[in-house]
């Protein structure tokens, strides 16, 4: 959603902000190429930022926001839970639910844990194996800058970071499998209309 600059250290590509910006989104579409996906469907929306590099909540987000859905329209939105230490996380599942709760079609949001989640609830898992994350895991790898800053902060990469929440998830849900993904499910109902008003009635008695 946002340029995604404040999780590259400048030692990576130098400190210069649009340098840092224009480095992630190449890890996106790396990424995206790597997974599959066309790349003439991606689409950098790059809200404004406060001065961490995170999202801002405001008017202008809240309605790129809701134009991306309604010209999508998608049935299932996959997102970071928003009980997370990240604030962009936390802000951008405020908005998503705001517009869900809103909006005038049903659609499910999926809360994924990652290791900045505090605590969700678990409705639905997707179990895989060493194949699989392995896969994962150059797919993580991808995302040059986040290696790199979870290498020289953690002493881990990215990949095995997330990777090992995938093994503790398999772990706590008694999984045969070594790894799995956690979602937490909710589902949103078309808002009722509101009811007619005498107003309305007496209109429609004039129109006829």
């Amino acid at each position: 959603l946002t340029g995604g600059a404040s999780g590259v250290l400048d030692d990576f590509c130098g400190p210069d902000h649009a340098r840092k910006v224009i480095a992630r989104q190449g890890e996106q579409r790396d990424s995206l190429r790597f997974f599959g996906l066309p790349e003439d469907g991606i689409q950098f929306l790059r809200l404004p930022e406060d001065e961490h590099g995170n999202l801002i909540e405001g008017t202008a987000t809240e309605a790129a926001i809701d134009d991306l859905l309604s010209a999508v329209a998608p049935n299932v939105v996959f997102l970071p839970h928003g009980n997370d230490t990240n604030p962009s996380h936390q802000r951008t599942w405020n908005i998503f639910r705001r517009l869900a709760e809103e909006g005038d079609r049903s659609m499910l949001g999926a809360y994924s844990r990652d290791p900045k989640t505090r605590e969700m609830r678990v409705d639905a898992f997707v179990a895989f194996g060493e194949p699989e994350a392995e896969w994962k895991g150059q797919l993580l790898r991808l995302h040059a800058s986040q290696q790199h800053r979870n290498l020289a902060r953690r002493g881990r990469g990215f990949d095995e970071r997330i990777l090992d929440v995938n093994r503790t998830i398999a772990q706590e849900l008694g999984l045969a499998s070594s790894y799995a993904e956690a979602f937490e499910v909710e589902l949103f109902h078309p808002r009722p209309a509101d009811p007619p008003t005498e107003h309305d009635a007496t209109r429609r008695k004039d129109a006829t």
